[in-house]
């Protein structure tokens, strides 16, 4: 073939390190804007930003060019130093070192992304723990429970 093409849909969940402060209410829409920024200046392409106070859910295209861990590396590394600039109350911000990223079918890109969006409802039910283990489990991903929520 003469091009190379891709259309690769990433479902990315992080969380904050358990000694940092959680993401305001009043700052959340402003953080997932700008985490929505990174993403697109790697090339890859943002479809939505998501989450609470206390972890992000990124859906979003990635790019033939670009790794998973490098677009992992670049969002948390930039949005870290950025949240620390808002107030003094993130001047000890800062999101834990794992990550998780998950491949989303075309088939159900509509129903993931419906699923990012309503991250306030959904915790009303369930705890992060709790959808972070059914994911890894969805996905036949093995882990150690121990490690996998540590800083």
């Amino acid at each position: 073939m003469a091009q190379s093409l891709s259309k690769i849909y990433l479902h990315i969940i992080f969380h904050i390190k358990t000694t940092s402060p959680p993401i305001r209410l009043l700052d959340l829409e402003r953080v997932h804007a700008y985490i929505g920024q990174l993403i697109n200046k790697t090339g890859c392409i943002n479809i939505y930003v998501g989450g609470v106070e206390n972890h992000v859910h990124m859906l979003c295209l990635l790019s033939r060019e670009e790794t998973v861990s490098h677009l992992v590396e670049e969002v948390k590394r930039n949005s870290s130093r950025w949240i620390k600039t808002i107030d003094g109350w993130y001047r000890n911000f800062a999101w834990q070192g794992g990550y998780g990223a998950f491949s989303v079918s075309q088939s159900v890109v509509e129903k993931t992304l419906d699923y990012v969006k309503n991250q306030r409802r959904h915790h009303e039910r369930r705890s992060f723990e709790e959808e972070y283990t059914a994911f890894l489990n969805l996905y036949g991903i093995e882990f150690a429970e121990q490690y996998v929520f540590r800083d």
